[in-house]
């Protein structure tokens, strides 16, 4: 259970909007981790991990998280451990800016293919579990991007995001950094001689909503993964999770501050404006839906972060898709992928499509999900 009691001491001066409800949803719903205010923040990073990932991959996958014993994931990796870890791999961002991102090589020959992972909210690394979330990538070179102003390594509650973090965080920042990067990535690979591998873009929650922009970027891309992601417009989102919460007479009271004259350094519950801004008009299902690459998607049945009518209706959308549209709900499992009850891990399931496709690329990223 999220503590929400003091959600809202960020809320824009003469204006409280503390209902426990929207805290919920403006804590969780596009995986929106507010941050740079003294509000006590729910314990999980609302993107790559969730509090049940705590079960699987240690304490530090979940600030403030209790220390719960390591149960073994779902889908047995039979792999020894990697010879080379995760690694820190510079890249340059938009404006001379560096995004710090972590590079692995295949766990075991032969190598197949390749995994570009954009993480989700928050401002704390995918370092200290990254060589155990993706464990399940077997054959496959692995980079994962952080935002600008995280460090790979930092375990920083949601909460405790410094303030120049939550006045940089904002969807086309991160965009145009993810770009960039993603352009010197592909430069460097082809001035080395890199093998022409077939590539996956994943997206763990709010890091899908850049897929589709960040796809042409990627050579020999075979498919886009969404992970704990609708596929809606985040805003249709929102307001799908406000009405599951019961919460819409909130949800039009931050519209109105975001559609406000304030200027987008202000800071309302937690996130600038310039986030909220952005997150009101981005455009994501359209893009989904019109994408030329197969798209693969999964989200737990017992997601409480996103409504399940956003994962229903986006469904309907993509049966409008020409190119190969495949989703699986994992019953009984979280935000994180996570099924506490059966103490099994719904992301290295994943990553066993994922193997499963390597081995015959030709057949479609769909396919393991058929058989």
């Amino acid at each position: 259970m999220l503590n929400v009691q003091r959600f809202f001491s960020c809320a824009a001066p003469g204006r409280s909007l503390a209902s426990p409800a929207l805290a919920f949803f403006v804590a969780t719903a596009g995986a929106v981790v507010l941050g740079g205010c003294a509000a006590s923040p729910p314990p999980f990073y609302a993107a790559a991990m969730s509090g049940s990932l705590v079960n699987v991959y240690g304490p530090e996958a979940s600030a403030g998280a209790p220390q719960a014993p390591p149960q073994a994931p779902a889908a047995p990796t039979q792999a020894p451990p990697p010879s080379e870890p995760f690694a820190p791999r510079p890249l340059p961002g938009a404006d001379g800016a560096t995004l710090q991102t972590l590079a692995r090589s295949e766990r075991t020959a032969p190598l197949r293919y390749r995994v570009i992972v954009i993480p989700g909210s928050g401002c704390a690394g995918m370092g200290p579990i990254a060589d155990r979330y993706f464990a399940g990538l077997l054959h496959a070179q692995v980079l994962v991007l952080h935002k600008p102003g995280v460090d790979p390594q930092a375990r920083t509650a949601p909460g405790d995001c410094a303030r120049e973090f939550v006045q940089q965080d904002r969807l086309s920042t991160w965009l145009d950094h993810a770009r960039a990067a993603l352009v010197a990535d592909a430069r460097q690979r082809a001035r080395d001689g890199a093998p022409a591998l077939p590539q996956l873009l994943v997206g763990i929650s709010e890091g899908a909503e850049l897929l589709p922009a960040l796809a042409p970027e990627v050579p020999q891309l075979a498919g886009l993964v969404l992970l704990s992601a609708s596929g809606l417009d985040p805003q249709e989102a929102g307001r799908l999770q406000a009405q599951r919460l019961g919460a819409q007479e909130d949800w039009e009271e931050l519209a109105r501050v975001v559609a406000g004259s304030r200027p987008d350094t202000a800071v309302a519950q937690g996130r600038s404006l310039g986030y909220w801004r952005d997150l009101w008009s981005w455009p994501l299902t359209l893009p989904l839906v019109q994408s030329p690459w197969p798209v693969l998607q999964v989200w737990g049945g017992e997601d409480a972060l996103v409504p399940p009518a956003a994962y229903e209706r986006f469904a309907e959308l993509a049966a409008l898709r020409t190119e190969p549209y495949c989703a699986r709900s994992l019953p009984d499992a979280d935000h994180g992928l996570q099924r506490r009850a059966a103490g099994a891990d719904g992301v290295q399931q994943v990553w066993a499509w994922a193997e499963q496709w390597a081995r015959d690329p030709a057949a479609g990223l769909c396919a393991p999900l058929s058989r």
